[in-house]
Formats: structure tokens, C-alpha cells, sequence
């Protein structure tokens, strides 16, 4: 058997050994033999657990990898490729809600509602029948900045023109989704300063993180697979161990 030191492996990941000890104090990583006197003896399966901890770290997080190298620890698989593939369908919601994002963005009219006309000047009543969102969301919206409606000068009463629909209805996608929030304030602002251009800009941006974000969720998904093989969870060729 094969025997790795720490400064192989450290220097292989481009990290200090002091790191890999950290590493192995939150119990991801299996305790080593030690040698007579007192070195660690790290195996193909340690140093495969190591690439694997952080090759995922950049796409899936310090939580998550923890979590599913732990699974793999305890011979669970399933349970570390599900937890896995959770993260992807999340990373494919907000690509799916970044292409609806730009979409909306890129129509020069108000998509069309099947089943409703659209009036030129709305209440909230009809602006939250028309987008399908609850006028009560619609005010905590308000409150919060993200829309300025105008008001009747009459009576005060809220008006909702074509510009703060686009606004609702940008809103309501982009609240699906975790990282674009972070963005919507800015997506929002620039419809309503009417510079569509500036929304697009900041959405066709999250969406190029995106594309690197399933780069590298892939990137360590091939190490988890490359560590379940090596520690022996996973034949060689095809196929499960049971």
C-alpha cells in the first residue's frame, strides 16, 4: 500500500498541512495510521478524499461538501449523490429564473395574461389579479422600495402603469430564486429608470456566474465519484456494491 506525507498532498492541492489537520478535525476526512513516530500515513483513499473536499468546496459550498463527505464516511452514497443533486436542481432553478428574468426584459410590451386584459392604469386590486400576486405582497414591496406607484390626486389611491407591472411581474420571478436576490434591486431599479439595458446587463451577468457555478459543481461531482471508486463504494467499471 501506498503511503502519502502530508507535505505530498499539501503540496499537490496547493494548500499547508496545518490545513489538512484542520480538515481532518471536522471528521470529513478518515483518521490515519501513524507511523512509529507519530507521522500520519495517508492513503490513496485519504488523498482521494482530500482532492474530492476541495474540488467541491468552490461549486457546492464548505456545508454541503462536509455533509456529503460524511455521508460517504458512513457507506451512505445515495444519500451523499441525492444531497448532491439537490444543489443542482437549485442552481437550475435560478438559471431557469434568470432566463425568465431576461426574457421579460427583452418583450417591449407586457406579456400577455391568458385570460386577462390588461388596462392601461390599474389598482392594486387589478395589478395583483393581473401579475397573480397578492396586493398585500405587492404593498410589503412598496414598503421596501422596490416600487413607487404613482397615486391618484384625487383620492391618493395607488395607480399602476406598464412600468411598475414589469416591475411585479420581475419581482415575482426573481423571489424564486436565492442568488438572484441579491440582484433584484438593482434589476428593478433600472426598469423603472427605464434603462432596460442596465437590467439586462445585470441579469446576463448572474447568468454568466451561473455557467461557472455548474462548471464547477461538475467539477466536483467527477472527484466524488473518483473518491467512491477509490474507497471501494463504487465498482471500477459499472454498477453498485449492495
Amino acid at each position: 500500500m501506498r503511503f502519502y506525507r502530508p507535505i505530498d498532498i499539501a503540496r499537490e492541492l496547493g494548500i499547508s498541512t496545518s490545513a489538512l489537520r484542520h480538515y481532518e478535525s471536522w471528521g470529513v476526512i478518515p483518521s490515519p495510521e501513524r507511523a512509529e513516530n507519530g507521522y500520519r500515513l495517508y492513503t490513496e483513499v485519504h488523498a482521494a478524499y482530500f482532492r474530492c473536499l476541495r474540488a467541491m468546496f468552490p461549486g457546492f459550498g464548505v456545508s454541503v461538501t462536509c455533509q456529503t463527505l460524511k455521508h460517504v464516511m458512513n457507506g451512505d452514497i445515495n444519500a451523499a449523490f441525492w444531497l448532491v443533486n439537490r444543489e443542482q436542481a437549485l442552481l437550475h432553478e435560478e438559471k431557469t429564473v434568470a432566463d425568465q428574468t431576461l426574457a421579460l426584459l427583452q418583450q417591449p410590451d407586457l406579456p400577455p395574461v391568458r385570460g386577462k386584459k390588461r388596462l392601461g392604469r390599474m389598482s392594486i386590486g387589478e395589478a395583483a389579479a393581473y401579475t397573480n400576486v397578492q396586493a398585500s405582497a405587492i404593498r410589503h414591496w412598496e414598503k421596501e422600495g422596490l416600487i413607487i406607484p404613482e397615486r391618484d390626486p384625487e383620492n391618493g389611491y395607488r395607480i399602476f402603469g406598464a412600468t411598475q407591472i414589469r416591475q411585479i411581474l420581475l419581482i415575482r420571478t426573481l423571489r424564486r430564486t436565492v442568488y438572484l436576490l441579491d440582484r433584484m434591486r438593482a434589476i428593478v431599479k433600472a426598469v423603472e429608470h427605464h434603462d432596460v439595458e442596465k437590467a439586462k446587463e445585470v441579469t446576463e451577468e448572474a447568468l454568466h456566474v451561473l455557467h461557472g457555478r455548474i462548471q464547477l459543481q461538475l467539477s466536483g461531482i467527477y472527484h466524488l465519484i473518483e473518491l467512491c471508486r477509490t474507497s471501494g463504494h463504487i465498482k471500477p467499471m459499472y454498477g453498485w456494491q449492495h
